[in-house]
């Protein structure tokens, strides 16, 4: 868009250099808004003190993978001792810090410096900010737990495992993957945008996921010892990571990380989908709401 072409309640000259050379648009501010949200949820381009904790939870989530796959090359395993959609739930305490520590990374420093009104001054709209936000940190989060996976995939491959078995098995993990990415993203800015200290918004994101976890195995304990283990397992979509490992089970019948997430048939698949899709949708719209009232617009 040039200068000609832009509308006239954007404003681009905000006081410190004046620019006449091209304005790239909309598109363009929307795409690098989601690079720089992807780069700094591993620290890139800012100073190496950034880097470290992102990248030692690569490491620490990767590792478990390349001895699992270590094992069962030299032991001759007949198939992988935790499967692809098992590994993050399995494990999911590193993928809980890893989005706590980057959410608030992700919206908190723009509320708290005042940018979001400057940032709703130009070409992009309050949908383009949350949706770049959205998009950046569950692409880091995807790529997160995509690598540990994907590690385990290329050991089977070492292991000569059945290939065409193998890879749909992978592509399976990387549709949960997906699917836990964008759940535990939304919930997690959701949560930071009310906050201007980062601090504040980690430790509420960790106490939201471990309450869920604890309140959620409580309830399938006890509504399974007063009925039957069916009814207790609707109490898995509380639980992020049960309520992505229940999908797990019913979309690919694959074997879930823990029985009790297991839905019961037809109607617990539809009630496990249903609550992925609303608990998403949710979060978003607490966004555009949160978004609207501190961008003033």
């Amino acid at each position: 868009m040039t200068g000609t072409d832009a509308p006239r309640s954007v404003i681009h000259d905000i006081g410190f250099r004046h620019y006449d050379g091209p304005r790239l648009g909309r598109g363009w501010a929307f795409r690098s808004l989601l690079v720089e949200t992807l780069r700094g949820a591993f620290g890139l381009g800012r100073p190496a003190r950034y880097k470290i904790m992102p990248w030692v939870l690569v490491g620490l989530f990767t590792v478990p993978a390349l001895v699992i796959v270590t094992v069962a090359i030299l032991t001759k395993l007949d198939t992988l001792p935790l499967s692809y959609t098992q590994y993050p739930v399995a494990i999911s305490l590193l993928t809980s810090l890893f989005v706590a520590g980057r959410a608030p990374y992700a919206v908190s420093r723009d509320i708290r410096d005042g940018v979001i009104p400057l940032y709703l001054s130009r070409p992009i709209t309050r949908r383009d900010y949350v949706l770049a936000k959205v998009l950046g940190l569950a692409a880091a989060v995807f790529a997160f737990i995509a690598t540990p996976v994907t590690v385990l995939f290329v050991g089977a491959l070492l292991a000569k495992y059945p290939v065409g078995h193998e890879v749909w098995a992978w592509l399976g993990g990387l549709l949960m993957a997906a699917a836990l990415s964008v759940l535990v993203t939304t919930i997690a800015l959701a949560i930071a945008s009310f906050t201007k200290r980062r601090g504040f918004g980690v430790a509420a994101i960790l106490a939201t996921f471990v309450l869920t976890s604890g309140v959620s195995n409580v309830l399938i304990d006890v509504v399974s010892i007063k009925s039957t283990r069916t009814h207790g397992t609707f109490f898995a979509v509380l639980d992020p990571y049960l309520l992505v490992d229940g999908l797990a089970a019913a979309w690919l019948g694959v074997e879930p990380q823990h029985s009790t997430s297991q839905p019961d048939g037809a109607v617990g698949a539809l009630v496990f989908t249903a609550v992925l899709v609303v608990a998403i949708a949710g979060a978003v719209a607490i966004l555009m709401r949160r978004f609207r009232k501190v961008g003033g617009a």
